[in-house]
Parts: C-alpha cells; sequence; structure tokens
C-alpha cells in the first residue's frame, strides 16, 4: 500500500483542485437552476451554455483594486479571509470516497480520503465553527458598524443551531457506536442508513445545516436591506470572493457530511463508490439551491426562535428516544 507523507501531500493537492474546480462548476450550476426557477435562462453568453461564466467572474474578482478601509484593523483585516477558508477546504479533507484504489498499470493502492480519525466527526465540527470566527474578525476588523452587526449575528447563529446540529448528529453516534467516518459508512451497509431511523434527526441536521452555511433563508450575516452586505461590506476582489468561495464550501462540506452520516457515503450497488458519494452531495445541494430560489428571508428574531423554541426540543427529544431503542434493543438482543 503507497503511504506516506508524499502521497498524503499528493491527495491533499488533488482534493483541493478537485473541490475548487466542483465549486466553480455548482456556481453555475446554481445560477442556472436558479433561472429555471425563476422562469429566465441564467448565464449563457461566456463559452457554451454559460459554463465559463465562473472564468469570467474569477478574472473579473482579479482585476478589482484592493483597498483598506480608513479605520480597519490591517492585518486582521486581511487574515480573516483565509481563515474562513482555509477551515473550509480543511473541514472536508475527512470526507470518505471509498476505499481503497489501485494505480492503473500498477498494483500501488491507496485510500480514496484524505485521512481517517477516530474522532473525525470532531475535527469536522471544530474547523466548521472555527471558521465563523473569520467572519466575526472580518466584521469586527473593518471598522464598519454594517460589517461588525454582520459578525455578531453570524457567531449568534452558530451559537444558536450548533447545538440542535450536535444532538442531531449524536443520535447518528448512538447507532454506529463510532466518531469515524469510515466507521458510520460501514455500520450502514447492506441498505441499512440512517435516514430511515434517524429521520427526525435528519431534518433538525438539514435545517441547521442552511443556517450554519448562512445559506437563504437564513443568510442573516448578510441580509442586504438590514446590514448592506453584513461581514464583507467593505470587502472587494479576492478577498470578496475568498468569503463568497468559503460560504459555497462549507455548503459542499455539509451536504458531503449528511451523505456520510444519513445515507452511507460512497456506499451503493453498481456504481463506484466516489460516484455515488458525488451524486449524494449533489443531491443535498440540490435542496440547497432549491432553499435560495424559492424561500424568502425570515427575520432575525424568527431565526432564533426556531433554533432555540423548535429545533433544539425536537434534537433532545430525537436523541432521548434513539438512546432508549437502542439501549432497549441490545438489553434484549
Amino acid at each position: 500500500m503507497v503511504d506516506g507523507f508524499i502521497v498524503t501531500v499528493i491527495k491533499g493537492f488533488a482534493l483541493v483542485n478537485l473541490l475548487m474546480g466542483f465549486f466553480a462548476f455548482m456556481t453555475w450550476v446554481e445560477r442556472r437552476l436558479i433561472g429555471r426557477f425563476q422562469q429566465r435562462l441564467g448565464p449563457n453568453r461566456v463559452g457554451p451554455a454559460g459554463l465559463l461564466q465562473p472564468i469570467a467572474d474569477l478574472g473579473k474578482l482579479l482585476r478589482k483594486q484592493s483597498m483598506i478601509p480608513t479605520g480597519a484593523r490591517p492585518r486582521l483585516y486581511l487574515l480573516a479571509p483565509f481563515v474562513s477558508l482555509t477551515c473550509a477546504i480543511g473541514a472536508f479533507g475527512f470526507m470518505p470516497f471509498g476505499g481503497l484504489a489501485t494505480i492503473p498499470g500498477t498494483s500501488l493502492t491507496f485510500h480514496l480520503y484524505m485521512a481517517d480519525s477516530n474522532v473525525a466527526l470532531l475535527f469536522v465540527a471544530a474547523l466548521g465553527s472555527l471558521g465563523f470566527y473569520g467572519l466575526l474578525i472580518g466584521g469586527w476588523a473593518s471598522g464598519s458598524k454594517y460589517a461588525m452587526l454582520g459578525g455578531m449575528r453570524a457567531i449568534a447563529q452558530l451559537v444558536s443551531y450548533e447545538v440542535a446540529f450536535t444532538l442531531a448528529v449524536i443520535g447518528v453516534l448512538i447507532h454506529a457506536r463510532s466518531l469515524s467516518f469510515i466507521d458510520i459508512v460501514h455500520a450502514q451497509s447492506g441498505w441499512y442508513w440512517y435516514i430511515l431511523p434517524q429521520f427526525l434527526g435528519f431534518l433538525v441536521f438539514m435545517v441547521a445545516a442552511v443556517a450554519e452555511s448562512n445559506r437563504p433563508p437564513f443568510d442573516l450575516t448578510e441580509a442586504d436591506g438590514e446590514v448592506v452586505a453584513g461581514y464583507h461590506t467593505e470587502y472587494g476582489g479576492m478577498r470578496f470572493a475568498m468569503f463568497a468561495n468559503a460560504e459555497f464550501i462549507n455548503a459542499i462540506t455539509l451536504s458531503a457530511l449528511a451523505a456520510v452520516l444519513f445515507l452511507a457515503g460512497p456506499e451503493g450497488p453498481l456504481l463506484p463508490g466516489p460516484l455515488w458519494m458525488l451524486i449524494k452531495t449533489g443531491l443535498f445541494l440540490f435542496i440547497f439551491i432549491w432553499l435560495r430560489a424559492t424561500t424568502p428571508r425570515v427575520r432575525f428574531d424568527q431565526l432564533m426562535s426556531l433554533g432555540w423554541k423548535l429545533l433544539l426540543p425536537v434534537a433532545t427529544l430525537n436523541l432521548l428516544v434513539t438512546a432508549f431503542f437502542v439501549v432497549y434493543g441490545s438489553s434484549h438482543a
């Protein structure tokens, strides 16, 4: 088996490039789908069917003038987008895309995931939470009251939904009895996908995931009618692009996480594991896009009420019921 530092570096380089390419493609897919939802065409001028639109957007952002606002804290202002993007990409590194793969024409094999750990889920949750510090730092360091308010909203939103998000995930962990993504996937082999016994937890997970990714209808951190553009009000050019990149990659990571926890990730018949993982992740991304195209933005007090008064009690109830049935089933096995 091929192992060691060099293989890890190669896999990391390939993963980052594939992820960034998938992000660019999904921005085109999102804009085309929203166009269809709203009975218009979407991007269709740059390249065949508008496929080169992400490249045109990148060229435009690269040409934008970079400025630091008067009154900003320059070092933290420049650091914030890197924090968000690095955490978003790092969290995706633990997602499994299959078992062992063989390099064509050789007998060399390697794992179709960057790394596995018996606490992989904790790493992903920690990196996801750290990414919100980039939003808070960017909002505070910009020297703008609108950006500061957007950053504070991001932290309030994280605190409100992280609890329900975690409780919904614990239901899966009780079934799998492991924090390793590989163990969770293997525990769902044979079509015993956790979306069936954990359907209530799955619903809580999905609502909390939309809120944690700052996607509509929970994009209160950048509500243009209230706080201009929130935490990235004072950002432009590639720094703005890095924030947008981090937000969409968070949505991709959460979609992949939902596929692993509730749909057995790369497990499935006939098709290879990476293709199953791509299909399942794409399904959840379609739900994210569907919500963006069809739901209005909620008020901030409604956002808080939903998290604390509805999702938290439901997630707690799901956890208690799951624990009872698992313990009861184990004692009578």
